[in-house]
């Protein structure tokens, strides 16, 4: 019996990575596109793609079980306007170059895992926010609808399309939990303005069961919210983070102070001060298990 293949567009940054180990731990048959592949020995074959045009990673398509696509310029920058045209054009181009890849196949993949963000629903202040609540009306929210439209319009009757706004993602080697360690381990652990933000996280190995369940389960289909289902505000998330280091209490970083630092380091305050509060209700509603619904043993499983 062959490999069941699955194709992974973006696949090579931190949350693609874990997934493709998975994936390869259980017999499957991975392929990454990827701007610059390289030669691995651990049973993921990676193929040059450039998000946008037509090339050989076609092929790999046609008949793959799935394909995830996880393709996009990081937000972790200056939100200038040149910055905001190019997170754009990357998650929609590559949405719009497997659209059309997918058209032309004589076996399409039978499922699509499009990556969203809960971005999405924009400052959601102390509301939670499920699957059927309205977007939101900053920048971050005006991205995700124009990739998420570009996924909808998509016309590729034979592929099963799922969507996953996925939230505040915790996990080694990526993402913001090792720098916010590192600033918890020297003392620098504070809330961030007032702290009363939400944090809409989840534990990496969560959000690979999330991708798992929605590949597998052909009665998943549309949005669903890739959250744990206890989100926290900044003050709590950064208390917890300070007791599974063994950190003292440490002052807030003032509103003003987080933008001159965001600002110094390349980055956009709103980020760290953008309230999102969400919940999975899809998840929960279809069964799935969480191995970390709640904060501070995923904060134990991951720091040491």
């Amino acid at each position: 019996m062959s490999k069941k293949r699955i194709v992974i567009a973006g696949g090579s940054g931190f949350i693609g990575s874990a997934l493709a180990d998975e994936l390869v731990g259980r017999g499957g048959e991975v392929i990454v596109l990827t701007r610059r592949a390289r030669r691995r020995n651990d049973g993921v074959r990676e193929v040059v793609w450039d998000g946008e045009h037509a090339g050989d990673w076609i092929q790999f398509l046609d008949g793959a079980e799935a394909v995830v696509n996880l393709t996009g310029k990081s937000i972790n920058c200056r939100h200038t306007p040149e910055n905001l045209r190019e997170i754009i054009s990357s998650r929609v181009n590559s949405v719009n170059a497997l659209a059309a890849a997918i058209g032309q196949l004589k076996i399409p993949p039978r499922v699509w895992v499009q990556a969203s963000a809960t971005g999405f629903y924009g400052d959601t202040k102390d509301n939670v926010c499920d699957e059927n609540s309205p977007a939101g009306n900053d920048a971050l929210a005006g991205i995700c609808q124009q990739w998420e439209a570009a996924c909808a319009a998509a016309t590729v009757p034979q592929t099963r399309k799922v969507i996953l706004r996925i939230g505040f993602v915790l996990g080694h080697g990526g993402g913001a939990l090792p720098v916010l360690s590192k600033l918890t381990k020297l003392f620098l652990g504070g809330a961030v303005g007032n702290g009363r933000q939400f944090i809409s996280w989840i534990h990496l190995a969560d959000l690979v069961r999330m991708f798992d369940a929605v590949m597998a389960d052909e009665k998943l289909v549309g949005t669903f919210n890739a959250v744990a289902p206890n989100p926290v505000t900044n003050a709590e998330f950064m208390r917890e983070l300070r007791r599974v280091l063994d950190r003292p209490w440490s002052p807030p970083a003032p509103e003003f102070a987080v933008k001159m630092g965001s600002r110094f380091l390349g980055s956009e305050a709103s980020l760290a001060l953008v309230s999102q509060r969400c919940a999975p209700k899809r998840f929960q509603a279809a069964g799935v298990i969480f191995n970390f619904p709640e904060l501070r043993p995923a904060l134990e499983n991951l720091c040491w």
